[in-house]
């Protein structure tokens, strides 16, 4: 169920509207470059990344500062401000353009008398509803946990944290009270949860670099496809290898990478389809997702597929490349190896990034055979 990370799956049964999300962003006096939080680029992809999330962006918040303040994030009196549209709206959820700390969330937690998440939160979100497989539900809750454990302070302060003089049981001063203790299970039990996970999705790329070896050996070269999520990289695969990958005009619409064997001019290789990814990725899923995105790392060839069409398409393809920097992968772009238009309909064409031509014809957000140019 979407968002019920979120809001808990309790909030959204029984529902015939989605639930409302006032949207909150600091815009940096200097930061203005395409795609820093607050700016028209970020705030577009949000309400993109709600809407995939099932929740329904009525609001949308801006302040401008020169640093996001250290206890409200906004500011006290735009706090105030965003209060007043929480209630005028009756939202039951705010989402921030950025990474809030864990202070900074309890505070508004406090003032506004709804969950308060930033787009870290929302993007585990959309990973927990979209993964199919196995390993990839394994990843997703990695995350989730990594996430999770240093904003449990906030749960345990509803309780005392400390007992004093004579408690229950004749325990005297300085002894833990029951928040404390609480906590310490919370935790404890995440840790050991997260423990697991990381050794059954260690043996699951264990697995796989065996099966990497197998291919080796056998001189089967592989390919990566990779790129921003939407870009069409699962229509790409489709196109290349007649497989029936999902593939659909949605963000993170497939998570699990899909793997096909094909033959072009007489040489048979491997085709992989791997996660796509996004400006502010969390870092708790790319560790996560370590093993999935060694795909990439250990291909013959990356397969950079970049949507010509898009207006950010240029900060999207600087955005791949600073995540397969991240996970080590030895791979250098000057332009892009695959435009994928947007547009769907009459053959034609139009500019891609940096002036570059680009075909426009019918692709795989209307399931119909695209026209795929490599540059």
């Amino acid at each position: 169920m979407a968002g019920a990370w979120l809001l808990g799956a309790q909030a959204r049964d029984n529902r015939e509207e989605p639930p409302r999300a006032v949207l909150v962003a600091v815009a940096q006096e200097d930061r203005t470059e395409e795609g820093a939080p607050g700016t028209d680029t970020s705030l577009r992809e949000l309400e993109r990344l709600v809407d995939t999330d099932g929740l329904t962006a009525v609001e949308t918040v801006v302040q401008s500062r020169n640093r996001p303040d250290p206890a409200t994030y906004v500011g006290s009196g735009k706090a105030d401000e965003l209060a007043a549209a929480v209630r005028r709206c009756a939202a039951e959820v705010v989402i921030v353009d950025g990474e809030l700390t864990p202070g900074q969330a309890r505070n508004l937690h406090g003032r506004l008398g709804v969950p308060v998440v930033d787009r870290a939160a929302l993007i585990l979100d959309i990973f927990a509803e979209h993964a199919r497989t196995s390993e990839g539900r394994m990843q997703i809750e990695l995350a989730q946990i990594a996430y999770q454990l240093p904003r449990l302070q906030r749960a345990g302060r509803t309780m005392s944290r400390v007992g004093g003089g004579r408690v229950v049981g004749g325990a005297g001063m300085g002894v833990r009270g029951p928040g404390e203790m609480r906590l310490e299970i919370q935790r404890r039990r995440l840790r050991r949860r997260a423990a697991g996970l990381r050794e059954r999705v260690a043996e699951l790329g264990r697995r796989r670099e065996r099966t990497q070896r197998r291919r080796t050996r056998r001189q089967v070269p592989s390919v990566a496809i990779t790129g921003y999520t939407n870009a069409g990289k699962s229509a790409l695969l489709n196109r290349l290898t007649g497989a029936d990958a999902l593939s659909q005009d949605a963000l993170f619409a497939t998570l699990d990478p899909t793997v096909c064997r094909t033959t072009a001019q007489g040489v048979t290789f491997t085709l992989t389809d791997t996660v796509g990814f996004v400006r502010n990725l969390p870092h708790q899923l790319i560790e996560a997702f370590r093993s999935t995105l060694d795909e990439v790392t250990r291909a013959d060839l990356a397969l950079h597929v970049v949507d010509a069409s898009a207006p950010d398409a240029l900060g999207q393809i600087t955005t791949v490349h600073e995540v397969l920097r991240g996970i080590g992968a030895a791979y250098t772009c000057a332009r892009p190896v695959a435009a994928s238009p947007r547009a769907a309909g009459r053959p034609g064409s139009r500019r891609g990034p940096r002036g570059r031509r680009a075909d426009v014809r019918p692709t795989a957000r209307s399931r119909s055979p695209g026209d795929w140019r490599v540059c």
